[in-house]
């Protein structure tokens, strides 16, 4: 029997072209979904639509219909924001979460669950710069739920392993049990190329697009979530769903070497990989060596100090993205980084499981775009009759009630989905991304290093070894890094270690401009990645 979980040799990528569009992400079918959009007179938004709404029927491991969502626009030589990250709802308060015996937000069950956003995003995105109908947008997503795919190894690995942990989790948390009967009916996942479907999901796609996702918040589908939440205490309520609009906002950049790195405004953790350009400007540009790397890894830790201090929902941060992007705070943590390694600690700045896609069209149109249900099916809630498996984005909240992010009723968590976007002197380069929790600022910091200052190709960008920094002076480095790199930095103080795992280390994709009237793009050789070009 052959081992098709096992790959012992080291294979290469290559760069792709296209003239009229291109899309990338993480899943083959979807990608190609969206080619077919753009095929049938779509734009970019079209297809990202398209690929975003098949993501949750092909890799609900990573994100679903009750996911959230970020997103960055290139329209018209203009750049858009949104948000479409959702609230705790208002029945929460500490006090009923005592009555419930918990003293922290639960991972399983209705505890962690915040409004959905992604279906908004999918109606908004469309309302504003699409040009095709939702309801046609949607078909392939609802034909491979209702017809079937061919299961993934990744979706066969990971239904494995969160079973095993809902297992032990269904006692407590018994809304959980259903999500054994839509995603795994005959008792086991299915096998690696075993037809696999989910006829609930293309039910429920099929409503969202009919009525533009009108009926998941204001409708039928809102009726059987808020229900369904009633019955296990939940915090949400039919207001929050009713009340609740995506929303556009400005994206922030900071300029590195020359180009214009964009990111969303908190609660995403966007700002951490600003944060940290921001810092490594004030050094010589990146040469790959040694002292480069631990400048790097010093600016990420200085970074997330203060973004796991202070990134929170706007409305509750004790300081403004422009003092955290002040260049003057940047020189400030600049000074901090010296020869040896150290351990991180905010600053004070004065005056106060994830999938990935981007698409371009052949008119300019680009888009970055990502949404997640956090940690693999997320909550383990899962409507039924309806495939809508809910995120638990609530886990991003703090319990302390000092902390900026602390945890209310209407205000969004610390999210660490983030979609990335590269300009230069005005005009798109184009969307980039890399997946996975905490690795993500400092996956777009490391890929846009390489790009900005290493002048490599796209695909070489993500194809190169990663580090990730973890804790105090704690890194991870994939076995691929160069030995000598590693030796050099444990001789500044940094405690390493490597990372079989190749997941951990996040999974990107990029599209950008060739400055010819055409267009290149790179995917993730991490995982299952799809550059499709037309």
């Amino acid at each position: 029997m052959y081992d098709f979980g096992s790959y012992p040799y080291p294979s290469k990528r290559f760069v792709k072209y296209a003239v009229n569009g291109m899309c990338a992400t993480s899943s083959h079918l979807a990608a190609q979904a969206g080619i077919d959009m753009l095929k049938r007179g779509g734009n970019a938004f079209d297809a990202a639509i398209a690929m975003a709404t098949c993501l949750p029927v092909l890799e609900p491991q990573a994100n679903g219909i009750g996911a959230d969502a970020f997103a960055i626009i290139w329209s018209k030589g203009k750049m858009y924001g949104l948000n479409s990250s959702g609230y705790m709802g208002r029945k929460f308060s500490p006090d009923a979460m005592k009555k419930e015996g918990l003293e922290k937000i639960p991972v399983y069950g209705f505890g962690p669950v915040t409004v959905p956003g992604a279906p908004g995003a999918w109606a908004a995105i469309n309302k504003r710069f699409g040009r095709l109908p939702l309801k046609e947008i949607v078909a392939p997503a609802a034909e491979y739920a209702e017809k079937g795919f061919a299961c993934s190894q990744n979706l066969h690995d990971m239904m494995e392993v969160f079973s095993g942990r809902l297992k032990n989790e269904v006692e407590n948390a018994p809304e959980c049990a259903e999500w054994f009967k839509c995603f795994m009916p005959e008792g086991k996942a299915p096998a690696p190329g075993e037809i696999y479907r989910n006829p609930d999901q293309a039910k429920t796609l099929r409503e969202i697009g009919e009525t533009d996702a009108e009926s998941f918040y204001r409708g039928a589908l809102a009726e059987k979530i808020v229900a369904y939440s009633d019955k296990y205490d939940g915090w949400l309520t039919k207001e929050d769903l009713a009340e609740y609009q995506p929303e556009w906002v400005e994206p922030i950049s900071v300029n590195y070497n020359g180009y214009d790195v964009w990111e969303l405004p908190p609660n995403g953790q966007g700002i951490v990989a600003l944060m940290a350009l921001n810092i490594l400007k004030n050094f010589e540009p990146s040469r790959g060596d040694a002292a480069s790397i631990h400048r790097e890894i010093e600016a990420i830790k200085l970074a997330f100090a203060d973004g796991q201090k202070y990134i929170a929902d706007p409305k509750s941060m004790s300081v403004t993205t422009k003092d955290l992007l002040s260049p003057a705070y940047g020189q400030e943590r600049a000074k901090l980084i010296g020869e040896k390694a150290i351990l991180p600690q905010c600053g004070k700045p004065q005056a106060s499981g994830t999938v990935y896609m981007c698409a371009a069209d052949g008119e300019g149109n680009m888009i970055s775009y990502i949404q997640s249900n956090f940690r693999g099916f997320g909550s383990g809630v899962v409507v039924p009759g309806t495939g809508i498996g809910l995120q638990n984005r609530g886990l991003g909240f703090s319990m302390d009630e000092a902390h900026d992010n602390y945890v209310r009723p209407g205000r969004r968590p610390y999210h660490t989905i983030i979609p990335g976007f590269l300009t230069k002197d005005g005009q798109a380069v184009g969307p980039f991304g890399i997946m996975g929790g905490n690795m993500q600022p400092q996956a777009h910091v490391q890929v846009m290093l390489k790009y900005i200052d290493l002048g490599m190709n796209p695909q070489a960008c993500l194809d190169a070894p990663r580090w990730q920094w973890e804790e105090g002076k704690k890194v991870k480095f994939e076995p691929s890094f160069p030995e000598y790199l590693v030796d050099a930095l444990k001789s500044r103080g940094h405690d390493i270690g490597y990372e079989l795992n190749p997941g951990l280390f996040g999974r990107g994709q990029i599209i950008f401009n060739t400055g010819m009237g055409t267009l290149m793009g790179a995917t993730e050789p991490r995982c299952e990645g799809a550059c499709e070009a037309w």
